[in-house]
């Protein structure tokens, strides 16, 4: 496969197709450096958030084969545990780590000091209350991560730099000037609020009106434009899943 051919990555399957006719007919998005591949994942608590997590970054693992990834996670419960040993795995009050190791590695791409072609992806689960955290102890520091995370999402895709971010609702004082605005790939599982709705899909209100959504249900928005219903599929094997995220974080 050429270098700059799509990679496509299946973020699961079109919910109408799959209730009604029992058809598994996947819902894709091009991961290649071309495309806007930051991804934003919402939901309220037992949505199924850390699962569709856990089987997307397997996936994207393997479908760009040779990315570098640095997870972090504020949380710190067992839906990760199994990570908890890779090195470029990050808890609770380390998370910044990640961040800055991903940031630091976008200025040198900016720089030209690094000249690497690779994707390197940040997953940082529960972002939102991580940032709200750090408002509540000092405000600077906080100020300082939500620019860096901005700057990620606005220069990333040009570098090979990508943010993949999971969070209960995205209120605004996460993402100054807008900056929430900037991922490709927006996922909002389960029965969620209306509020979130209107944050990240204004120009959808009408389709989405009246639609009931279970557990690893929801809504997909890929590029702003295309908008889908969606179905997260079962893993099939787990083991092997948690083996290809074990290796690309050691």
């Amino acid at each position: 496969m050429k270098s700059d051919a799509p990679k496509l990555l299946t973020l699961g399957y079109d919910l109408d197709a799959w209730n009604g006719y029992g058809a598994k007919i996947p819902i894709i998005t091009d991961v290649s450096p071309t495309a806007n591949s930051h991804i934003l994942i919402c939901g309220m608590s037992g949505s199924g958030k850390s699962y569709f997590e856990n089987a997307l970054f397997a996936k994207l693992i393997m479908a760009e084969s040779g990315g570098e990834y640095h997870f972090a996670d504020y949380k710190g419960d067992d839906n990760f545990a199994y990570l908890h040993s890779c090195s470029r795995y990050y808890s609770y009050k380390s998370t910044l780590q990640a961040l800055e190791a991903v940031y630091a590695r976008l200025n040198a791409r900016q720089s030209g000091e690094d000249e690497s072609k690779h994707p390197i992806t940040l997953i940082w689960d529960e972002y939102m209350a991580n940032v709200l955290s750090l408002v509540n102890q000092d405000k600077k520091v906080a100020a300082v991560v939500m620019n860096k995370v901005s700057e990620i999402l606005l220069l990333g895709r040009s570098l090979s730099v990508r943010l993949i971010t999971t969070m209960q609702r995205p209120d605004a004082v996460a993402f100054p000037s807008g900056s929430r605005l900037n991922y490709g790939v927006v996922i909002i599982l389960g029965a969620a609020i209306k509020s979130i709705y209107e944050m990240l899909l204004p120009d959808f209100m009408e389709q989405v009106k009246g639609r009931i959504f279970g557990k690893s249900e929801g809504v997909a928005l890929l590029q702003g434009s295309q908008l889908h219903f969606i179905k997260v599929g079962t893993v099939q094997n787990s083991e092997r899943m948690r083996q290809i995220c074990i290796k690309a974080l050691s």
